[in-house]
């Protein structure tokens, strides 16, 4: 039987990704979000809090850059999700993590983090709910350890986690399950 447990945003998984922008003296702030993700071909959406230091980076500099962090560097995520910008503008730093200037726009890249979205702000919608703001991918970067044979992104590799808002917990994405499209293909032939 199912209990009824009222309004809760619970859906799992949610993705953990680092957005990376520019503080207004030119150091680099990272910032670890769930709330967001793919929203077109070529588009993602993060859904942040108007407070973020992040969220004033990413109006100022119209850029941000989207990583997905590994198991390795989930203490120094954590971390990044804990510390506001606004209290301590050296958290990257302080995380012992590496940035450097993205080559096509006003970001930072975290060498740590093997995937790398490099995005350009195309909207910004102010909403009742929160800030959402829609970034254009202009590249993905990839560390080659996270390749397969075909130089596509290998998920197994990447070793990202998930976060569980229900118990606040990190969870590792395991190997692979199915495959999509093909998996459900045998009931349609019933």
């Amino acid at each position: 039987m199912k209990k009824d447990l009222g309004v809760k945003p619970y859906l799992f998984p949610m993705p953990t990704y680092m957005i990376g922008t520019y503080n207004e003296d030119g150091s680099a702030d990272a910032m670890m979000m769930a709330w967001g993700g793919i929203c077109a071909e070529d588009m993602v959406a993060l859904n942040i809090d108007e407070t973020h230091k992040t969220a004033e980076n990413i109006r100022r500099t119209g850029a941000f850059t989207l990583a997905v962090p590994g198991e390795d560097t989930l203490a120094e995520s954590d971390y990044l999700g804990i510390v506001s910008a606004n209290r301590q503008p050296d958290k990257l730093k302080r995380a012992g993590l590496t940035a450097v200037k993205s080559g096509r726009v006003n970001a930072p890249v975290i060498e740590e983090y093997p995937l790398t979205l490099e995005c350009t702000v195309e909207e910004i919608q102010t909403q009742p709910y929160g800030l959402r703001v829609l970034g254009r991918i202009v590249n993905v970067l990839a560390d080659e350890s996270v390749l397969d044979e075909k130089g596509a992104v290998d998920a197994g590799k990447l070793r990202a986690f998930v976060f569980d808002q229900m118990q606040n917990g990190y969870y590792s994405i395991g190997g692979k399950a199915g495959t999509a499209w093909k998996s459900g293909v045998p009931i349609m032939k019933k």
